[in-house]
This record gives C-alpha cells, sequence and structure tokens, in this order.
C-alpha cells in the first residue's frame, strides 16, 4: 500500500469532525492520497482512492440535499419557504460544501465525480423550481414567471453569494445578495385580487 510520505494516520476523531462539519478532504487530495484520503481506516471498505473521493462527495451531495430539504418541505407559502431556503443558517465563510467541488480540478475532469454535484444542484433547481409553481398556480406570483429561470437565480445567488462573502472575509455580502434577491422576488407577486360585490 502506497503512502502519502512523513504523513501520520489521521485520527478517528479527525475524520469524524470533517464529516460532521460537512467538510471532507477535497477528492484531489483523497487520489493524491493526501490529507488522510488513503491513510483513513476506512479506506479498505473501497476499491481505489476514485471510489473513496467518489464516496466523500455523494455523502457531502445527500447531506445538501437533507438539509435544503428539510426547510423547502416545511409549511407555509412559496415565498415563505423559498424564503427560509435562502435565510437558513449556514457558515457563509466556508462556502456551499458541493458548490465549492466544482473549483477543484479532479471533479472537474471527472465524469463520475462531477455526477454527483451536477445531479445535487439539478436537483435543487428543480425543487425550487417547483415551489415557483406552486406560488404562480395559487397567485402567489405574477403568472408571466418561468420557475426554472427563477430557480436558477436563487441557485446562482447563494452559490454567488458565497464567493462573495469568502472573498471579502465577511458574511455582509451574502446577507445583501440574499435580501436583493428577496426584495426582487416580492416585487413579483401578483397585485392582491380585488371582490366585486
Amino acid at each position: 500500500m502506497c503512502r502519502a510520505p512523513k504523513q501520520p494516520p489521521p485520527s478517528t476523531q479527525r475524520l469524524t469532525r470533517q464529516t460532521q462539519a460537512h467538510d471532507p478532504p477535497p477528492p484531489g487530495s483523497i487520489c493524491a492520497g493526501q490529507e488522510g484520503g488513503i491513510n483513513s481506516p476506512m479506506y479498505h471498505h473501497f476499491t481505489g482512492k476514485p471510489d473513496l473521493a467518489l464516496a466523500a462527495i455523494r455523502r457531502t451531495a445527500e447531506q445538501m440535499r437533507a438539509t435544503a430539504e428539510a426547510v423547502l418541505g416545511g409549511t407555509g407559502s412559496a415565498y415563505a419557504r423559498i424564503e427560509a431556503y435562502l435565510l437558513r443558517e449556514r457558515d457563509v465563510l466556508r462556502g456551499c460544501p458541493v458548490g465549492r467541488l466544482t473549483m477543484d480540478p479532479d471533479v472537474v475532469a471527472s465524469d463520475e465525480l462531477r455526477a454527483p454535484v451536477t445531479e445535487t444542484l439539478d436537483w435543487l433547481r428543480e425543487r425550487l423550481a417547483g415551489i415557483v409553481e406552486e406560488g404562480v398556480a395559487q397567485g402567489e406570483f405574477t403568472a408571466g414567471l418561468d420557475p426554472r429561470e427563477i430557480a436558477s437565480a436563487i441557485v446562482a445567488t447563494v452559490q454567488g453569494g458565497y464567493v462573495l462573502a469568502r472573498s471579502s472575509g465577511s458574511p455582509a455580502a451574502f446577507d445583501a445578495a440574499v435580501r436583493g434577491l428577496l426584495a426582487l422576488l416580492g416585487a413579483c407577486a401578483a397585485a392582491p385580487r380585488t371582490t366585486t360585490s
């Protein structure tokens, strides 16, 4: 078994902390045998380093879906559920655990490693589009809205907000992006219906 030079095996406690923090080692480092990838006590369960990286990506993607669904599947109006998703507590300065995988050259270069990232972001867009569609059908949003375009704008705002916050070193940039999107979405609210007697 080949090991990265001069690196002690990571403790189980450190690997558990990484998993609980939704911040696994980057897939590229797993493939290269760094940051505990190849030396992991769990390594013997996988046929190779790419399989270990894929398992880490899938786990991260599943956690992101579950977190998003817990908010999007709640009660309330379409706007309220989108607002709850945008305003939910996040560690903004760490970035999106799935979105930042698109910056890993090993993930981008591999169809297999990239697939769970693409599937998760596609799922999120479709889930949001469905909620916007509900809002249009119930007269909450104006009929001219394209639910898929709005859903893409929501995902892009969140991902871009992470980048702005990380580059400035402050979550204020993320918060400003989210408030701006909510203001735009609020402006798309259908006019209140008037009843005639």
